[in-house]
């Protein structure tokens, strides 16, 4: 049997499937990551999808639309990102993507994915022009989002400006841009903030390059920022990190990164098999040793025992808990996936802190394609949002489950209990 086929079932032989409203529990020989407290499926989304703690001092959370002061007990909108589009061109987008909280500043950072394309469709969600015309502002909020220090372009300090902000990047030919949830900024141990983004890149001609195979291409390019003495940050852009074309078509994708107990940072990362069944559609990570100056040479990312496990071409999401150790939420799958499908089970697993790979024994499966969701078409769990509760240590993970290829959606909400060190 293949050894990526026979690592997929040895999990599910341990993990636990919620199979509708059921709840099962993990077997007591095994020592998963979590236990699932409770569930919640809903027909909109939980204000708690991409929430951040927006105070260092209070238990203040905010997202895309809504702000709580008690922790979630109750919520209220907030229009402080209303702003951002405010007297700006037709077709032009502001798209607050991501964020975090500088605890020792305790000041937000929030990263907008943004795009001054004159009277584009505002309906497209993923308009091709994109690629060439992505580029990313930051703000920075210290009043917990109530409002903004300011509103800049992501330009790298030296000899560039907004349409040239790095080496290799004239926005208009190619682009930067967060692709999802996991691409969310951390601040490291130093205070050194780094934001794991996307670049498509450009071939000898000075076009968009794009592989036969791919629709899109994209390397990784972690962005360094580094505060001013006037509060402001100072960016830089890391050796970005290519994949194999022969393994992973569409390049890199979506990077999310972690920072080690040793300082050491992982980034794993997104990768495509797409058209080539013959290719394992795995995950990707590389390391860096020196707070995201430069990167180790991208490899398939791995179980500790050194086997693999199949992961479609979908987003996934590191976080580290606040006892320091570091979870993995994302797709795994029995069978090699063709592509960006299938986007289902979804896991949830702890990262072991010396090899920086996945344990195996730790993997939880906390949702899987149902009866129920048999007789709504084809069932995408994808697009997650992991975050800690304060006060009970607990995580609580959303998510859209999208049926018949994302046109009709229902929202999960669960809170996951860590396990014992």
């Amino acid at each position: 049997m293949n050894t990526f086929k026979k690592q997929i079932y040895a999990v599910a032989a341990f993990s636990i499937l919620f199979v509708g409203t059921e709840r099962v529990t993990a077997a007591d020989t095994q020592a998963p990551c979590v236990s699932i407290v409770s569930r919640e499926v809903t027909a909109t989304a939980s204000p708690f999808y991409r929430a951040i703690y927006a105070d260092a001092t209070t238990n203040r959370l905010v997202s895309s639309s809504w702000q709580s002061d008690d922790n979630g007990a109750t919520w209220s909108p907030i229009r402080s990102h209303h702003a951002l589009t405010r007297g700006l061109t037709p077709g032009f987008r502001r798209n607050p993507t991501t964020a975090t909280l500088d605890v020792k500043r305790n000041c937000v950072i929030s990263i907008v994915n943004s795009l001054d394309t004159p009277e584009l469709d505002p309906t497209i969600n993923e308009p091709p022009i994109a690629q060439k015309t992505y580029y990313l502002r930051y703000r920075l909020s210290t009043d917990g989002e109530k409002s903004w220090l300011c509103d800049n372009p992501i330009v790298g300090v030296g000899d560039f400006d907004a349409q040239h902000p790095f080496p290799d990047l004239w926005i208009g030919k190619n682009a930067i841009y967060l692709g999802d949830n996991g691409c969310a900024p951390i601040v490291t141990r130093s205070g050194r903030v780094l934001v794991p983004a996307q670049m498509t890149a450009l071939d000898k001609g000075g076009e968009l390059y794009k592989p036969p195979k791919a629709h899109t291409y994209t390397e990784a390019a972690i962005l360094i920022g580094d505060w001013t003495v006037d509060d402001r940050l100072a960016w830089r852009m890391a050796p970005r990190v290519a994949g194999d074309i022969s393994q992973t078509v569409r390049g890199l994708i979506e990077p999310t990164i972690a920072e080690a107990p040793d300082g050491r940072i992982l980034m794993v990362m997104r990768g495509s098999n797409m058209h080539d069944p013959k290719v394992a559609a795995t995950k990707w990570f590389a390391i860096s040793e020196d707070e995201g100056e430069t990167w180790s040479q991208p490899q398939r990312w791995k179980y500790t025992d050194g086997t693999g496990f199949f992961s479609p071409s979908s987003m996934s999401v590191l976080m580290r808990h606040s006892s320091g150790r570091i979870f993995w939420v994302g797709n795994i799958t029995p069978e090699n996936p063709d592509g960006n499908l299938p986007r289902f089970p979804l896991a949830i697993g702890e990262v072991n802190p010396q090899s920086l790979q996945l344990i195996r024994e730790s993997v939880v499966l906390v949702d899987q394609k149902s009866k129920a969701d048999e007789r709504q078409g084809r069932l995408d769990l994808s697009h997650v949002h992991l975050m800690e509760d304060r006060e009970t240590g607990e995580f609580i993970l959303t998510y859209p489950r999208a049926h018949n290829s994302y046109t009709q959606r229902e929202y999960a909400l669960l809170r996951l209990a860590v396990s014992p060190n």
